[in-house]
């Protein structure tokens, strides 16, 4: 028999235990997922934007002291950054309108200065600033204020404390806007996915596992409802349920858009349903309905969790369209589509009124698209080769 002494032992390096570990650990299917998700950085970038856009259409105006629908017409689409003039140690800031706007130290913006009258004939409004004589001239963009000598004051830019993505053109704060107008967004988005998931997944495993002609009559029917086109949907909702706004949106969106999902399930379950598993179910007794929740459901999640995901983005723009054309939300609700469609109006003197919300509504899109493209690799079996 063979004697060790404690010289014959030592310890294995930390590169051969992770290995070992490596070797002799199984690791589930949940976790292998997760993995594999985690290794895009895109996706990781897709849930955090999604996750600050979130918490801030849900919390974010609960922190302004201003509202979504409160006009302030003396603050009518001032921009983010202000360019002030400075008079004796005080700013002042030239509203689109010719109004002359005080600014504190801090960027906020105060009442107008009160005007001494206007110089029809020489097109300029006059100020009286500290006892000295100032003309705002308006005959060219933007105006200038100049002193009783004709010099034009020096000037600096600082950040609109008030409105600090600057405000419309009925002075209301666009960062406020834009946050109610995200939550719609999500809102629809997720309960034109939660539908979807619920009908779709329904619809498609009965038609895929039913087969037969019960298939097909099912699938024409999908195929009639994907003819017709979304717009046609909006417009007989508001006309049946005489309401437009967001209601007729969601449901517009629920009644159609699980028809993609069927697709893909009934897809699943047509090559899933050949499988040995089920055909042991079937010799063991099991019923129809049990097959489904218990063996094919399951195993067509991955395809369902990305065909999910990939669909939010498009159900934000559809929502957004809509409420671009006036199908949407009803005024003064905000919404990304009817901020976008209230910019054009201003976009050549406030481009930003268009860039924010059609820049939220690419940033999301963007996200979901991340999150999709993050899925579908960590669910394929490719992918974990």
């Amino acid at each position: 028999m063979s004697q060790f002494t404690p010289s014959d032992w030592a310890l294995c390096g930390e590169a051969r235990r992770e290995s070992d570990l490596a070797a002799g650990t199984s690791v589930s299917y949940a976790k292998e997922v997760f993995y594999q998700f985690t290794r895009r950085w895109t996706a990781i970038a897709g849930v955090l934007l999604v996750a600050v856009m979130l918490a801030l259409s849900i919390a974010g105006p609960l922190f302004s002291e201003n509202s979504f629908d409160n006009q302030q017409r003396t603050y009518v689409s001032t921009p983010p950054i202000l360019p002030v003039y400075e008079v004796h140690g005080q700013r002042y800031y030239v509203s689109t309108s010719g109004k002359l706007l005080a600014v504190d130290g801090d960027g906020r913006l105060q009442e107008a200065a009160p005007s001494l009258g206007e110089e029809r004939e020489n097109k300029r409004y006059v100020y009286e600033l500290d006892g000295e004589t100032y003309y705002l001239n308006y005959r060219s963009s933007p105006f200038t204020l100049e002193d009783a000598q004709g010099r034009q004051q020096p000037m600096t830019r600082v950040w609109n404390r008030r409105f600090p993505l600057g405000s419309d053109y009925l002075g209301r704060d666009i960062m406020v806007r834009l946050m109610y107008g995200a939550r719609i967004s999500l809102t629809v988005a997720f309960v034109a996915t939660l539908v979807n998931l619920v009908i779709g997944i329904l619809y498609g495993s009965i038609s895929g596992y039913l087969g037969g002609m019960v298939d097909v009559v099912m699938m024409r029917i999908v195929d009639i409802i994907s003819s017709i086109p979304l717009t046609m949907y909006v417009i007989l909702i508001m006309v049946l349920f005489d309401n437009g706004g967001l209601a007729s949106i969601i449901i517009a969106l629920g009644s159609v858009y699980w028809v993609d999902m069927a697709r893909v399930v009934r897809g699943e379950m047509l090559s899933l349903k050949k499988q040995e598993y089920v055909s042991a179910a079937h010799t063991m007794g099991s019923g129809t309905w049990y097959i489904l929740r218990r063996h094919l459901i399951p195993n067509t999640l991955g395809p369902i969790i990305v065909t999910a995901t990939m669909q939010i983005p498009s159900a934000i723009f559809t929502e957004a369209f809509m409420s671009f054309i006036g199908l949407g939300v009803s005024v003064p609700m905000a919404s990304l589509g009817t901020m976008c469609n209230d910019a054009l109006e201003t976009l050549q003197i406030a481009p930003y009124q268009l860039a924010f919300p059609a820049g939220t509504i690419c940033l999301a899109m963007f996200a979901f698209n991340f999150i999709g493209d993050g899925l579908r690799d960590a669910f394929d079996p490719q992918m974990r080769k």
